[in-house]
């Protein structure tokens, strides 16, 4: 692989963001990486070449993916920074914080999708939604003074805050979409990947921190 300058570093960055991403496109993989488009889209065609990363053209998914190889490269850099910026222990901190609110945040998703009598919610009961709303901006409230202190340990982390508070905000502003839709940069996407980057981060694997809360 051609050597650019804080190569290293955009490597990291650009794995990383696949890691926490799954798949996705250059702007997307640009703003989780915090370079520009053309940047990205550079990055990924090296590590392309270096078969740690892949485009999927298919029907119903489109975008790059990790390769086995490049996540193992990429957990290994992610590593080296965590422990290059001597915030392990700050980092692991503020991910229990954040694992205090992710059952609210789950909650609220699910009982804005689902009534407590089980049936679909049809959203025909605006007392109702703005209550579960409510909820989720008491989340964000909380949640954005955690990700405002990870992004001072690692500066990666900065994009986060901004997203969830765009997202809330359309969902105040009426569109409800927002709140959980997967094809959008919804709440509930946007904190899935908060809480996969933190996973990644500190080395936790996700099966494990579930078997941890039984």
């Amino acid at each position: 692989m051609s050597r650019l300058p804080g190569a290293s570093d955009l490597v990291m960055r650009t794995l990383h963001a696949l890691r926490t991403k799954g798949m996705a496109d250059e702007e997307a993989v640009a703003q989780a990486a915090g370079v520009g488009t053309e940047q990205a889209g550079a990055v990924l065609a090296e590590l392309a070449e270096h078969e740690w990363v892949r485009y999927r053209d298919g029907q119903r998914a489109k975008g790059w993916m990790l390769l086995g190889a490049g996540r193992a490269e990429g957990e290994r850099l992610v590593a080296a920074e965590v422990d290059a910026s001597g915030a392990r222990a700050q980092i692991h901190g503020l991910y229990r914080s954040f694992l205090v609110l992710d059952p609210e945040l789950k909650a609220a998703c699910t009982d804005f999708q689902v009534r407590s009598d089980q049936t679909l919610n049809d959203h025909t009961d605006p007392d109702y939604d703005n209550g579960v709303i409510s909820r989720l901006a008491d989340v964000n409230r909380r949640v954005q003074p955690v990700i405002a202190q990870l992004s001072e340990a690692l500066d990666r982390f900065g994009h986060y805050g901004g997203r969830l508070q765009s997202a809330l905000d359309r969902v105040l502003g009426g569109d409800t979409d927002w709140f959980t839709k997967p094809s959008l940069d919804s709440y509930h996407e946007v904190w899935f990947e908060l809480h996969e980057d933190l996973l990644a981060t500190l080395g936790i694997d996700r099966a494990a921190e579930q078997a941890a809360e039984v």
